[in-house]
């Protein structure tokens, strides 16, 4: 999060919940780079999630500014890839039986 922030406010939950929910899709065990793309792909999906609200309650809308926070954010998630990846939680065989025979 970033210094200075209350992360308790309604945009910092948001945060949260979207890196979350992305980095669980990706499967966990993110490198820094895909972090950094992650946490960019969640505020411009914020700032959507914003816009539309505004939409939503008749005020104005510049649909060029919308498309391309959208396009953006688009280009990211495509970047990190749009299928959600299993984690691997469970050991290999040789580890498996090898825990199983010391537990024995």
């Amino acid at each position: 999060m970033l210094a200075g922030v209350d992360g308790r406010s309604n945009m910092a939950r948001r945060f949260r919940e979207i890196t979350a929910e992305i980095e669980n899709d990706l499967g966990g065990d993110l490198t820094e780079a895909q972090r950094h793309l992650v946490a960019r792909a969640a505020t411009l999906g914020i700032w959507c999630e914003e816009r539309e609200t505004e939409l939503a309650q008749g005020q104005e809308f510049d649909a060029l500014q919308y498309s391309t926070v959208s396009n953006a954010m688009r280009r990211l998630l495509s970047d990190l890839g749009l299928e959600r990846r299993a984690r691997d939680v469970t050991p290999d065989l040789q580890s498996y039986i090898r825990g199983r025979a010391a537990n024995a």
